[in-house]
């Protein structure tokens, strides 16, 4: 017989999982020393599997959408509630000086998704071992969140049709937040990103006589300045719209003015009106630009994750888990943020709700920013992470 959810208190999960708590600090550092880029998550996967298997998971899935994995735990006939973790890590060498630092030259979890795999491992074993629920539990370990939209690919592998859910939640860590809380909000929390490139074209030739080259450089140069003009000038000041142009390659010589220069950037957004008038307003900029220096241009658009958009009743629902688990008082109000995930995907297909759990403040351990080489997910907040996990899937098969 599955116990009601009133009858597992939020305290017993963290005792549970916590008397496991040295395991998951073996699995995080095991999968933090082997760290592996988008789409070439294999050992990760194998590890995942072997030791989904190991708990007592009904079904252990490999390679969903390339290198995911998805784990069923089934307990009777009820509802179904996805859990997501991300498993990939980024093309960064680490820095830091620690025991199980990373063991692949240019290579690091700089995002902590080796601590967010850890969690709903732990919360895995927690819900194969006590079963205190009645439905079923999809645990998706997901494979290149880091640009590569590893979450469309599941989708398009068939993740919601061959594993059906009812509502998905997924968590990410936050330095800066204390380690202990958790932030739970309704609406935008992630800002979508796409990208762009631009080739600049003009007529090269010697720097002591510019009046004679068509000077690429200068016409990149007020393309970079004039492009704030579409914040600034474009978008009401109560929407938020951030155009970064972050590269700008061209020249080889002191002496020598180039033929072309190449430029790229990101334009990042929570409404897609408004991210539609960069896309259009940004190339008829940059053609003005450079007609007027007598250059020419190419502009390529790519549009990239779509803004994370938390629902509403999913969002309330998580949030009372939070107080749960954490504590009333530990449970914050996300603002939103100009970050982008890929869990945005899984909330245009499903309901669902993105938190985000607290990796220490200002000088702690583990608070150097995300997608720094001296970062390091905070073990301190594995506990409360699988159990914030668990509490979500309870609650939601006990009605």
């Amino acid at each position: 017989m599955t116990a009601s959810a009133s009858s597992v208190p939020a305290r017993a999960i963290v005792d549970h999982i916590a008397a496991f708590g040295a395991d998951m600090k073996a699995w995080r550092h095991d999968i933090h020393r082997h760290p592996e880029l988008a789409y070439q998550e294999h050992r990760t996967a194998s590890k995942v599997a072997e030791l989904l298997r190991s708990f007592g998971v009904d079904e252990v899935i490999e390679g969903v959408g390339r290198t995911g994995v998805v784990g069923i735990i089934r307990t009777g006939e009820g509802p179904s509630i996805g859990l997501r973790a991300d498993m990939d890590a980024l093309p960064i060498h680490e820095l830091a000086d620690r025991e199980y630092r990373s063991q692949h030259e240019g290579k690091m979890h700089a995002c902590g998704h080796d601590g967010h795999t850890t969690m709903l491992l732990g919360a895995a074993r927690y819900l194969a071992e006590t079963r205190a629920f009645k439905g079923t539990v999809v645990l998706i370990f997901q494979p290149a969140e880091e640009g590569q939209a590893g979450a469309r690919t599941m989708i398009e592998d068939g993740l919601f049709t061959r594993f059906p859910v009812d509502a998905i939640y997924g968590v990410h860590n936050i330095p800066g937040i204390p380690a202990g809380t958790i932030a739970v909000s309704a609406g935008p929390v992630m800002a979508a990103a796409d990208r762009f490139r631009i080739t600049i074209t003009g007529q090269g030739g010697h720097a002591a006589a510019p009046h004679l080259c068509r000077d690429p450089l200068l016409a990149g140069a007020a393309v970079v300045t004039a492009a704030q003009s579409l914040v600034a000038r474009n978008c009401p000041p109560s929407e938020t719209l951030v155009l970064s142009i972050t590269e700008f390659h061209g020249g080889h010589a002191f002496n020598v003015i180039p033929d072309s220069v190449q430029l790229a950037g990101t334009v990042r957004y929570f409404r897609p009106d408004i991210g539609e008038l960069a896309k259009q307003r940004l190339p008829q900029l940059i053609e003005g630009i450079c007609a007027a220096h007598g250059v020419r241009a190419e502009f390529t658009y790519l549009p990239g994750y779509p803004p994370t958009i938390n629902w509403e009743e999913p969002a309330a629902f998580a949030r009372k888990a939070a107080e749960a688990v954490f504590g009333a008082d530990c449970v914050q109000t996300q603002q939103p943020l100009m970050f982008a995930e890929d869990f945005s995907f899984y909330l245009l297909e499903k309901p669902g709700c993105y938190g985000f759990i607290g990796n220490g403040e200002s000088g702690a351990l583990g608070c150097t920013g995300l997608h720094n080489p001296h970062y390091d997910f905070n073990d301190g907040i594995l506990v409360h992470g699988a159990s914030f996990f668990a509490r979500m899937a309870e609650d939601a098969l006990n009605g």
